[in-house]
Order: structure tokens, then C-alpha cells, then sequence
């Protein structure tokens, strides 16, 4: 058996997350996301065996592209000479909370859509437990990486309250997000976190 096409993975993967944010997961099957990526019927299903495999996916999917933005963000920040940890967090969390609930909002949607459907389904449960860990290893080598002096125990607070906090802004109304708002929770965020 030839190894999968992780591009077509990933572009399957690409247009369940769209479905999932226009229609909710009950609009996400086989054949919608084969129509809505335009590929042929049965692809999906030689990529997902079952409609939660698909929705597995799209879990770990969103993860990977949310990773990808994170090292992106860093290797683009600088900031202010002589600023503290505390600030140099609050304005990388601003502009990832104002990227993930505008640029991506449908990311979010979709996240928050398969949350949702976790409680009815265990292996989404343990897919997004997963990603919460590799989210929050992920978070802690990241700030590691930037010079960022904040504790490890601090960052699963961190990471759950930006998911509260990003919850919030991907359910309001696209014109009430503003880099504001985003900056005023994500000062919040690290108030909180780190005391």
C-alpha cells in the first residue's frame, strides 16, 4: 500500500475545518467535504475510514496550522527594547487572539464546533486532550525560544484562558474585534496567569 498523500490530507483536512465553521459538524461527511475540497467521491473515505476519523483529523490539522502561525509570529515579533515578559507576552497573545478570531476565525469556529461534539464522541475527547498537551509544550518551548521568563507551571492557565478568551471573540460579531479588545483580554489573560 503506497503511503498517504499528506497534501491531500491536509486539503481534506482544509475543507472539513471550512464546513465545520459554515455548517456546524452535522454538515461535515465524506462526500460534503470531497465536494467542498473538489476531489472525487471516495477520496475521502481512503484517508478517513469513519466520519470521526475525519473529524480527528481536522483536530490535529488545526493544531498543526496554529503551530505554524506561533513560530511565524515569533520569528516576525520584536519587541520594544527593555520590555518586560509581561508585555512582550500581553502583545504576542493581543495579536495571536486578533489573527485567530479574524484571519482564522473559521479555525476557531471549527475547534469550537468539534469541543462541542466531543462530548458525544470519545475519540474526540482524547484527540483534543492531545491537543491541549502539544499545546501546551508547544506554548512553553515557544516562549523558552523568545526569551520569555515565564514559568512552566503558568502556561496551562495561559493556554486555557487564550481558549476562553478566543471562544469570546470567534462568537461575536466580526465588526466588535479590534486590536483594542484584543490587547485589553490578552493583558487580562497574562494578569491572571502569572499573578
Amino acid at each position: 500500500m503506497p503511503p498517504p498523500n499528506q497534501r491531500r490530507r491536509a486539503q481534506l483536512a482544509d475543507a472539513a475545518i471550512a464546513l465545520l465553521a459554515r455548517t456546524g459538524v452535522h454538515g461535515v461527511t465524506h462526500r460534503s467535504v470531497e465536494r467542498e475540497a473538489g476531489l472525487p467521491a471516495g477520496t475521502a473515505s481512503n484517508y478517513f475510514r469513519s466520519r470521526e476519523a475525519l473529524l480527528v483529523a481536522v483536530a490535529e490539522r488545526i493544531g498543526e496550522l496554529h503551530y505554524a502561525d506561533m513560530d511565524a509570529a515569533g520569528a516576525a515579533f520584536e519587541p520594544p527594547a527593555g520590555s518586560s515578559t509581561r508585555a512582550r507576552a500581553t502583545d504576542l497573545i493581543a495579536a495571536s487572539l486578533l489573527a485567530a478570531a479574524t484571519v482564522h476565525r473559521e479555525r476557531y469556529l471549527a475547534i469550537f464546533e468539534l469541543r462541542l461534539e466531543s462530548l458525544r464522541r470519545p475519540a474526540l475527547v482524547e484527540a483534543l486532550a492531545a491537543l491541549m498537551r502539544n499545546s501546551v509544550a508547544f506554548t512553553a518551548g515557544h516562549h523558552a525560544a523568545l526569551g520569555l521568563e515565564i514559568p512552566p507551571e503558568a502556561v496551562p492557565t495561559l493556554v486555557t484562558l487564550y481558549g476562553g478568551a478566543l471562544f469570546t471573540l470567534v462568537s461575536s460579531p466580526p465588526e466588535e474585534i479590534t486590536p483594542e479588545l484584543a490587547h485589553q483580554l490578552a493583558a487580562g489573560i497574562v494578569r491572571a496567569a502569572l499573578g
